[in-house]
């Protein structure tokens, strides 16, 4: 589980990586006026759409079902259901599009309702219209990632975005040595993002994994309707992060420029939360799925307890990480063309609050995994739209009182209340496993962290304002390589981790998927 957690891991983090060139390349490109918050509203309407169907999304109903009808029917009966789901979502996701481009005014009004009665609503509207057809290729990617990930086959499925954030830097590059008008250059981007989606679905199938759901066939029956009651609820809870940042651009679009800090701010959380969120939505669902099914409670423990030790370990530094080095980081990464120094202040701002709800993101995907390996998605969903309500009420006040940073505390607060909400009930109705192990490390986790955060703490103002953005970028790597540093040997000194057992672990051949 490990090893394919790393491999996840490794992938979204190449794949995050190059999402913050992007977006420094899209700051200097569009800055933060009115075009550049019409065109990230419509990209994050994308966005949603991408954690809806992708990154492990669609794993809390898909691969359950497909493990059972395989295992119940044999081999040609699962391949026939993922062909039914193939062609069904590939339809469905085609004339949802349709509507969706039809009453996309209505959606961006909704989703922006500070954007009404302005210019920046149409801009939004007719850049959410292009880049729709992003919509039709990410469900046959999706549906053709989940079968992989059933199979363990994790890397495929891992890699496979690097190509939507590639054919975005390409575009910006050419826009950039063009110096095309920030209207153009808006417009040439949201094109662009359909044809990312396409690169990611002939990557799939050059390499045949449509073998994997054959024949195609579209079909509404009980069956179909059956594993759609599961999937949607499953889908939108799995995109929680995403939901509550739309709840924040809500109350946000009524205050210029406050969409494009929070949106900036939040590509900084995105980083440490795909490469520790996705891959557990990824890893742990099968891993969990076969666990339960079989009846073996000490399997179920393991998974449970490893995924909470993985999560803390790296959520914990990363969030403190974040609110220490808030400013630096965001000022070496975005500080450029147009995006100003003004612009960095309200978003490091914002990235500070918004780090206080990471741990609460990951714990939410470390928790829901126990809930799809059971075929429950409505308890997710629902603490998600608990989270979402908690959101909205509370960034109305604290929007209105601390701008951009108040409507950040109020998403990272809905992020807790939804974490909460999963632990109660999980809780209550099956009891979280979590063996000795881990109770002897997780204390001392938290310790290694806190140490760590201290360090950075104390080596802030290393990097004068006014230095050279070299300098800036020297002191910060400096800083975090030092932080790593630490918290790896306190691991080791306090007991939480022996990196020679886990260097041996890895070392070990890999199991198949008929092995787990």
């Amino acid at each position: 589980m490990i090893r394919s957690f790393l491999t996840v891991s490794t992938g979204t983090l190449a794949s995050r990586l190059l999402g913050f060139a992007r977006d420094s390349m899209i700051a200097a490109l569009l800055g933060t006026g009115a075009v550049a918050d019409a065109f990230l509203a419509a990209f994050q309407l994308v966005n949603v759409v991408r954690r809806l169907l992708s990154e492990g999304a669609l794993n809390a109903a898909l691969i359950p079902a497909w493990l059972r009808v395989r295992d119940r029917d044999g081999e040609e009966a699962a391949s026939a259901f993922a062909g039914r789901v193939l062609g069904t979502v590939s339809a469905a996701l085609i004339a949802i599009s349709i509507v969706i481009a039809l009453v996309m005014p209505l959606i961006i009004t909704v989703i922006a309702p500070g954007f009404l009665g302005s210019g920046t609503l149409d801009l939004a509207v007719a850049n959410a219209r292009l880049m729709l057809p992003y919509l039709a290729f990410a469900g046959p990617v999706t549906v053709l990632m989940g079968l992989l990930n059933a199979q363990g086959r994790f890397a495929l499925t891992a890699f496979s975005p690097l190509l939507f954030n590639i054919a975005l830097i390409a575009a910006i590059a050419m826009l950039l040595v063009w110096h095309a008008d920030a209207g153009f250059a808006a417009w040439m981007l949201a094109a662009t993002v359909g044809v990312a989606g396409l690169l990611q679905l002939l990557m799939l199938l050059s390499l045949r994994s449509a073998r994997l759901a054959t024949p195609l066939r579209i079909s509404f029956n009980q069956e179909m309707r059956g594993f759609f009651a599961k999937a949607i609820p499953g889908m939108i809870a799995s995109s929680g992060p995403q939901w509550l940042m739309v709840a924040g651009a809500i109350i946000a679009s009524a205050t210029p420029s406050a969409v494009s800090w929070l949106y900036f701010a939040n590509r900084l959380i995105e980083l440490p939360l795909g490469i520790v969120g996705v891959a557990m939505g990824t890893v742990l669902v099968p891993e969990l799925t076969r666990a339960v099914r079989s009846g073996d409670r000490d399997a179920v423990a393991h998974a449970e307890s490893r995924a909470l030790e993985l999560a803390t370990g790296l959520a914990l530094p990363a969030t403190l990480g974040l609110i220490v080095l808030a400013e630096p980081i965001v000022r070496l990464l975005f500080e450029h063309g147009a995006f100003g120094a003004d612009d960095s202040m309200a978003t490091a701002h914002a990235l500070m609050w918004l780090a206080l709800g990471l741990p609460a993101h990951v714990l939410i995907k470390a928790l829901s995994p126990a809930y799809y390996a059971r075929s429950d998605t409505m308890t997710p969903l629902l603490a998600t739209a608990k989270g979402f309500v908690v959101a909205i009420a509370l960034a109305v006040v604290l929007g209105h009182v601390l701008g951009a940073s108040g409507i950040a505390a109020s998403i990272a607060a809905g992020a807790w209340s939804s974490a909460i909400s999963l632990l109660r009930k999980g809780t209550s109705e099956f009891g979280f496993s979590v063996d000795a192990a881990a109770r002897n490390r997780l204390p001392r986790i938290v310790l290694a962290a806190a140490a760590m955060g201290a360090l950075l703490w104390l080596t802030t103002g290393l990097s004068p304002a006014e230095a050279h953005g070299l300098i800036r970028f020297i002191v910060l790597g400096v800083q975090i390589a030092a932080g790593i540093a630490v918290y790896g040997v306190l691991l080791q000194v306090l007991g939480a981790a022996s990196w020679r057992e886990a260097a041996n672990v890895l070392k070990r051949p890999a199991r198949t998927e008929s092995e787990a």
